[in-house]
């Protein structure tokens, strides 16, 4: 029996990180995209347009998916106990579906909120300091949510086995082999690269926390609809942007809507779902490999024995951590990783 949970905890943890991997390689070919579209919109302009196509590309699924998950609730109270009239089964699953809404609700604005306030604050702060530094420089500061979110984790009471700090260690030299090729000094882009990172470690650990709680695809739309709310407010303060420039922007921004934000975010809200959040930093940090092949690939760019070598590393440090991760962590007992 032991043996058998041990089997499903890896089957899980393995399929949730193929997820993550799946969205790091869309944000990963995202940055093609993302770099076009800076060409023509400011940054509040960029994130408001590509998360309006991401609610859109949302809405319908949550829609379905709620219809049919009240569906279920239903069918299982009136057929978990035959001898409940249909009336009362009405009733009972009327007021379960009740509870169960307003906790949903709690979770949908409080989740929201938090998720969306942080992924706004990184997305717009990478955006933005991505002008005043180099793409290399970029791709590895960004990237160091993957030893953020376990510090972080460990200062409010999550404890994490020696193995995995290993994993934690080896991204951050593959992390410095792929994107750093020359002396590293700090400059205002870099500090808004930092402060992007710390972004994305909350959004990160939010997830984590609400995706429990929630149906991940909901919790997505939430964050997704104070992100366009904040990125509105910048884009028409600060920006105001013309016709002509969204519309030569506009490819680049619907590949980051429909890739990037329904896709991708959707992917990492799924993939989060009870997984440990150190071992899911260190997937999402691949997307600095996939941006790397991507340009390899399709703008054949070289790649050196280097930069190789830095990928390889990562991608070593996702297969061991699928293997020493998994005895880790015992939940915080007095405090959680995100308060409520």
């Amino acid at each position: 029996m032991d043996h058998r949970m041990k089997q499903n905890d890896r089957i899980y943890t393995f399929t949730h990180t193929l997820m993550l991997l799946v969205a790091s390689f869309f944000w990963g070919t995202t940055f093609v995209a993302q770099s076009l579209g800076a060409e023509y919109v400011g940054a509040g302009t960029y994130l408001a347009l590509r998360t309006y196509i991401g609610i859109a590309f949302l809405l319908p699924f949550v829609i379905y998916r709620d219809r049919e998950e009240y569906k279920v609730y239903k069918n299982g109270s009136l057929g978990r106990n035959k001898s409940i009239k249909p009336a009362d089964g009405d009733l009972k699953t009327s007021s379960f579906l009740k509870d169960k809404r307003k906790k949903e609700i709690e979770a949908f604005i409080k989740g929201g909120l938090l998720a969306g306030l942080f992924i706004f604050l990184a997305s717009f702060a990478q955006q933005y300091g991505i002008a005043y530094t180099s793409v290399a420089k970029a791709g590895f500061l960004t990237a160091l949510y993957v030893v953020f979110v376990p510090i972080i984790s460990v200062f409010f009471g999550r404890k994490f086995n020696n193995n995995l700090w290993i994993c934690i260690a080896l991204s951050v030299v593959g992390l410095y082999l792929l994107c750093m090729k020359g002396s590293f000094y700090l400059e205002l882009g870099d500090a808004l690269m930092v402060v992007s990172a710390l972004g994305f470690s909350v959004q990160i650990l939010a997830v984590s926390r609400y995706s429990k709680r929630i149906d991940p695809v909901k919790l997505t739309l939430s964050q997704f609809i104070v992100e366009a709310v904040l990125a509105t407010i910048v884009m028409l303060v600060l920006e105001k942007p013309d016709m002509a420039s969204i519309y030569n922007a506009l490819p680049a921004i619907l590949y980051a809507g429909i890739f990037s934000s329904g896709i991708a975010y959707t992917l990492q809200a799924l993939g989060q779902k009870n997984l440990n959040p150190a071992i899911a930093s260190i997937a999402m940090c691949l997307e600095s490999v996939f941006g790397t092949l991507s340009g390899w690939i399709v703008l054949g760019q070289s790649l050196s024995f280097r930069e190789a070598a830095g990928c390889v590393l990562m991608f070593g440090a996702i297969v061991l951590s699928q293997f020493l991760g998994n005895s880790d962590s015992k939940e915080p007992s007095k405090k959680s990783v995100i308060s409520d």
